[in-house]
């Protein structure tokens, strides 16, 4: 049952990881990050070797062992390659821009829409129509991307809206496609 909590993680080259206090940081060539760890959960640092051990008895407790087992795991994949999300935005007139940091987007309303990036996020704009968020902390970036697609949903019958990258949107029938069934005056 606890086959991700008991997965060995090795500690790649340039990466350093402390358990102290509660907490675990792992230091690498792109950022430092922390995660506060549970009591339940011991976690070992064997000479290249992260492992974590659950100290509880109840099935509850069991799970979160695989739980930061692999968000130790998320944190050493983010200080050494780091994680990024792709955006498109599909519409006519919908573009986006850097100002400075700042991410400037024309959405169809009548102004633009700011977005600023929080700590340890970038952004990066290809094309004006696609927009690649980057950082080391994989929940940030999938917090903030989501943020961004929130500011104009794609909508179902013309498919206009900020999307993911790879992401297939149902479209629905309008109302064209009823136009031949019963109804209407002869």
């Amino acid at each position: 049952m606890a086959r991700i909590g008991k997965k060995i993680l090795t500690i790649p080259a340039g990466v350093e990881i402390k358990v102290e206090g509660g907490r675990v940081t792992v230091k690498g060539a792109k950022a430092t990050l922390t995660q506060t760890i549970d009591p339940v959960i011991l976690v070992k640092i064997d000479g290249g070797k992260v492992t974590t051990v659950y100290t509880g008895d109840d099935k509850q407790g069991l799970s979160l062992q695989g739980t930061y087992n692999s968000l130790i795991n998320n944190m050493i994949q983010g200080v050494t390659k780091g994680f990024e999300k792709t955006l498109d935005l599909v519409g006519v007139g919908y573009r986006a821009a850097l100002a400075g940091k700042k991410l400037s987007l024309q959405l169809g309303y009548s102004h633009p829409v700011e977005v600023d990036p929080p700590a340890g996020v970038t952004f990066e704009v290809a094309g004006g129509t696609r927009i690649i968020v980057r950082g080391a902390d994989r929940q940030k970036v999938g917090q903030t991307a989501a943020e961004i697609r929130l500011l104009r949903e794609v909508e179902p019958y013309k498919g206009k809206g900020i999307k993911y990258l790879g992401e297939i949107v149902r479209r629905k029938a309008g109302k064209a496609a009823k136009a031949g069934a019963g109804g209407g005056a002869a």
